[in-house]
Order: structure tokens, then sequence, then C-alpha cells
């Protein structure tokens, strides 16, 4: 089988489809916490900046 049968092209509106950055996720963030304190501490200590480690 050829490539351009396995990837045929597509002529529809790309901007019309949902791409991973229309997400949090895709930002980086993450699923709301479901008040599990050590994933909060977990959290928190990933993201502190760097001026406040000790």
């Amino acid at each position: 089988m050829s490539d351009a049968a396995k990837n045929p092209l597509v002529f529809d509106d790309p901007l019309t489809r949902t791409s991973s950055d229309d997400t949090d996720e895709g930002w980086g963030e993450r699923p709301a916490s479901t008040g599990n304190s050590a994933a909060d501490l977990a959290r928190f200590l990933d993201e502190k900046p760097p001026h406040h480690v000790d």
C-alpha cells in the first residue's frame, strides 16, 4: 500500500477541529484537584518558582 493511500489528503477546514493546545492540559494545566492534600502539595512543590527553592 502506498503512502498516499495510507494518508489521504483532507481538504476540510482545520480550524473547526480541536487541537491539544485548545485544552487546559495542552497549556500544561493539571486536572482539578479532588481535595487530595498530598496531590496539592506535590503540585505546589513542582510549580514552586526558582527563587523559592531552599
